[in-house]
């Protein structure tokens, strides 16, 4: 009786088994319209797999998947089969539906996206078509499963972003955008009969998103350009050249800034063989130094003409890194009212309909000591005129206890005083009790002090903030990065006026009192906070279409380079952020 038993259990399991491929007697999900069930066992097999095997299909004739291994998506393909009954997706009758062919030319397009063609199987898809008149079971089923993965690939890589940006520690809500993909493709994409009209509407509803992706299918066909003209690199100088002094690879210059649009087409030199740099030449090095960042003097100077000699294609591999970033901004940090784009030093602010209000100038975290000003997004909460500075155990350790050694009036004349851990002010302390942390050594508010006259708080686990600095010389270097981490602004009691407009009577009279005779360490709370993105682009398109670019000041475009470079699957699951930076040393 036991071995019938175990026998008949295990018929039921197996028509259990049949019964969920088959798909009789369960609710269908989708709402796509319904299709055949007649490949359902197959389609299954592939599935469980994780892979596609190549044992499969002749892949000489129907190659595998470039990359086969889609256990990523595993569990949502898994998930789209089922709550379809296992019904073929993309086929009626043997033949690809429309929406499949609209996903093909998609796939074939994926450059223009700044994506990677071969990531979608663009070379392959002509191929499995072919093969689709075998009416095969197998080529069926794996054009089928096929092209699920890559359609699902394709619309989270537009959607989120192919890497997560915890993955660089960067702290982005990205999940907040997220599709439940396995019903968005079964409902929205099978059937979809505008195929880009539905790709529109996955990718950032946004124009700085937009221009970004027009200009990389400008960068793209210079790119092209450059390659056919197989032009030398610009010969180096050992300084600066004026106008008036000489060069001898003028029509290469020419030539060379002709290319982006900094000399106009039409341009000619004075003579063919002539050598002296003129007027005209020092007024396009001078826009080409605009867009890159550079002191905007017209000289050709040995950093302009390295920028020069980078290719084309590296320009066309920094607008890619820029869409993936816009990529990973769910609302309301996609249109944010300020952002600080970091190897740029600019901050931007936005009115509330995302038109640029004004931009100026910053300071940021420094590239070495790991002072370097993190990506994140947040709600700027409040500002605090006339702040105090609370220096850190550490620094007041190594800085300040060496000079109180020397002069116990040391901190009374650097503008310092010190509290217990209560903050009540104490006359009588001692080096030791300063380096052990036993009493607390702050700055005191004014003119002099580390963080200037206000600073703009959004709660963040790194302890960064927008603040202004005694220190405004600094805004007048093209590279700006000297903090421990906080992010210095140009023009505070303009910024400041500009966060408070709408907030009762302040205005930028009150704002100036408010930092020089205001009481000290004033707090103002927003009534309606402000998402500010601290940012990270490399290429960013201004309002007409100007490209600009800057350099790599932290390694995060080459990071993603490198993981972009070894195929999916992509980190796309969340990771631990880690401040590197400590409270209170972010200054």
């Amino acid at each position: 009786m036991i071995k019938v038993s175990l026998r008949s259990a295990g018929t039921m399991s197996a028509l259990i088994v049949l019964l969920l491929v088959s798909g009789c007697h369960r609710h269908r999900k989708s709402k796509s319209q319904p299709n055949t069930t007649a490949y359902a066992d197959k389609l299954h097999e592939m599935v469980e797999k994780k892979v596609l095997p190549p044992e499969k299909v002749d892949t000489t004739k129907v190659p595998n998947l470039r990359w086969p291994n889609f256990s990523d998506y595993q569990t949502i393909v898994a998930t789209f089969y089922d709550d379809r009954n296992y019904e073929v997706a993309w086929t009626r009758d043997g033949a690809p539906t429309a929406s499949a062919k609209g996903f093909i030319q998609a796939f074939q397009d994926a450059a223009s996206k700044g994506l990677i063609p071969e990531d979608y199987d663009a070379p392959r898809w002509a191929d499995r078509v072919q093969a689709l008149n075998s009416k095969s079971d197998d080529a069926i089923s794996l054009f089928d499963v096929a092209m699920t993965v890559n359609v699902m690939r394709y619309i989270s890589d537009l959607r989120i972003g192919r890497v997560n940006p915890s993955r660089f520690n960067f702290e982005i809500p990205v999940q907040d955008k997220k599709y439940d993909l396995a019903e968005f493709v079964s409902d929205n994409a099978v059937d979809a009969t505008d195929v880009p009209k539905l790709i529109a509407g996955v990718e950032p509803d946004s124009d700085q998103y937009r221009q970004t992706e027009a200009a990389l299918a400008h960068y793209m066909d210079l790119a092209k350009q450059q390659g056919e003209a197989h032009a030398d690199p610009l010969p180096t100088v050992p300084k600066a050249i004026s106008v008036g002094g000489s060069y001898a690879a003028l029509p290469a210059l020419l030539a060379r800034l002709q290319l982006e649009g900094d000399a106009e087409a039409g341009a000619t030199l004075s003579s063919p063989n002539t050598t002296t740099f003129d007027s005209s030449l020092s007024d396009a090095v001078k826009h080409y130094q605009h867009r890159h960042g550079f002191t905007e003097d017209g000289k050709l100077t040995p950093q302009t003409i390295q920028s020069l000699n980078v290719p084309m294609d590296f320009r066309v591999a920094q607008l890619q890194d820029s869409l993936e970033r816009w990529r990973w901004l769910p609302e309301p940090y996609l249109h944010a009212r300020l952002m600080v784009n970091l190897p740029e030093f600019v901050l931007r602010g936005f009115d509330p309909d995302h038109k640029l209000d004004f931009t100026m100038r910053v300071v940021v975290g420094k590239v070495m000591g790991q002072h370097e000003t993190p990506v994140f997004t947040h709600m700027m909460k409040y500002l605090v005129f006339r702040p105090y500075w609370s220096v850190p155990v550490d620094i007041a350790r190594k800085e300040l206890v060496p000079h109180m050694e020397a002069s116990h009036g040391y901190l009374a004349s650097k503008n310092f005083e010190v509290t217990n851990n209560k903050g009540i002010l104490q006359t009588d302390y001692t080096a030791k009790q300063v380096a052990q942390g036993a009493v607390m050594v702050r700055e005191k508010p004014g003119p002099k002090n580390s963080l200037g006259l206000v600073k703009f708080i959004f709660p963040n686990q790194y302890d960064i903030y927008l603040h202004s600095t005694p220190a405004v010389s600094l805004f007048d270097q093209t590279r700006r990065d000297f903090s421990h981490g906080c992010i210095r602004v140009q023009k505070p009691a303009d910024l400041a006026a500009w966060v408070l407009q709408g907030q009762g009577d302040w205005d930028l009279e009150k704002v100036q009192e408010a930092m020089n005779s205001g009481p000290d360490n004033k707090t103002v709370s927003l009534k309606t906070p402000l998402p500010i993105v601290i940012f990270y682009l490399t290429a960013i398109v201004e309002d007409g279409a100007e490209v600009h670019f800057f350099d790599d000041i932290y390694g995060y475009d080459s990071e993603m380079q490198k993981v972009f470079s070894k195929g999916p699957p992509y980190p796309i699951k969340p990771q631990p952020i880690v401040p590197k930076t400590k409270e209170g040393d972010t200054v």
